[in-house]
């Protein structure tokens, strides 16, 4: 008779000044069958000391610490003895600010922690950590480490002029992004060309308050102007919108035949909110073949169903590759339906060249 072994756990360093949210954080991810906490730190020394003496497969990092703050530290990691990082973040401006930049500096992911610093109420939050560390334990590291910047490097300098935004557009660009998104997306939508003679629509899985950070983010990037969506709001051409954390994002043609942005808190779809599955099917149904939908790094199938949508309309798809995703999960998923899979790089020029030629049906072709 023979037995198979059980699956190796995977070590988990907890990170935080608090006590009290070390030990609650201690109690989440050991609630988890293939996690286990091999140690807990009490700031962003005490981190570094631990990983070299305990080499955690998984650190869960808190942003806001006194002496050597998490972003710091997180920094120190990537650069001497990488391995996936999840942040935990206040949910405040200043928080949503370093959370980008810890995002940057090669986190796999962020949870945001209800209620600030301490929050006596974090299990509410429970199945998105234990998300979160999921996705960490899968993450492509390799990836990650290629985009770590150093510490202190320059910032890239401003994006040149804009041109004036367009009028109602003929092409909608809709994008899917989770895990490793918003590092993605600070690669890609500054490529994108200008003028396009699209709109670009972007579903980025963030709670709220982070996406608007994000979107300020982008748009001191990106050729195009890039904001938050409002409900409501006209749609325009060389004009990038993402969806509002906690919002579902729609897009659809009033009485006057304008195309408008459409938010609602509808229930979850795939456990988020919002989802991209709404978001391309409704493009879908507003663009038909004048649509280019891309799916982007990220955990679970989100954008897949909708993708076929947008495909079965005309559309052409596109997804990220494996070698430059952070998480497989939902390009490999949208993959069956895709013209194109293609390594992050080259997306913004597939991108161009799918509004270009009208995002007419055509062979589908890999890479």
């Amino acid at each position: 008779m023979s037995f198979d072994a059980p699956a190796r756990k995977h070590s988990v360093l907890v990170v935080d000044d608090s006590a009290f949210m070390r030990r609650v954080i201690s109690d989440m991810v050991s609630s988890a069958p293939e996690f286990r906490v091999v140690g807990t730190a009490r700031d962003g020394n005490d981190a570094l000391r631990k990983i070299y003496q305990l080499n955690p497969d998984i650190v869960t990092l808190d942003v806001e610490m006194p002496g050597l703050d998490g972003l710091a530290a997180l920094g120190y990691i990537m650069s001497e003895t990488p391995r996936p990082v999840v942040m935990l973040s206040a949910h405040t401006t200043e928080g949503g600010e370093a959370t980008m930049r810890a995002l940057d500096y090669g986190a796999v992911d962020f949870v945001a922690k209800p209620s600030g610093t301490i929050s006596l109420n974090l299990e509410t939050v429970a199945d998105r950590l234990l998300a979160a560390l999921r996705a960490a334990a899968s993450a492509n590291l390799s990836n990650i480490r290629v985009h770590v910047p150093r510490l202190g490097a320059a910032q890239p300098p401003h994006p040149p002029a804009r041109l004036p935004e367009g009028g109602a557009p003929e092409f909608a660009v809709a994008i899917a992004a989770s895990t490793g998104g918003p590092r993605a997306l600070a690669e890609m939508i500054p490529r994108i060309r200008a003028p396009l003679g699209a709109a670009v629509l972007i579903v980025q899985h963030m709670p709220p308050r982070f996406t608007r950070t994000l979107a300020e983010r982008l748009d001191g990037m990106a050729r195009l102007p890039v904001s938050e969506a409002e409900d409501g709001e006209t749609v325009r051409a060389d004009h990038v919108y993402l969806a509002p954390g906690d919002f579902h994002m729609r897009v659809a043609r009033d009485a006057g035949g304008a195309v408008r942005i459409a938010l609602d808190r509808a229930p979850t779809l795939w456990g988020v909110r919002p989802a991209a599955d709404h978001l391309f099917r409704s493009v879908a149904d507003v663009y038909g073949g004048r649509s280019v939908g891309v799916v982007l790094t990220g955990m679970g199938r989100d954008g897949a169903e909708g993708l076929r949508s947008m495909v079965d309309a005309g559309g052409t798809g596109i997804v990220q590759d494996r070698a430059s995703s952070v998480i497989y999960g939902m390009p490999q998923a949208a993959a069956e339906s895709a013209r194109h899979i293609l390594p992050l790089d080259r997306i913004a020029d597939a991108i161009g060249a799918g509004v270009s030629a009208g995002a007419r049906p055509a062979e589908r072709a890999g890479t």
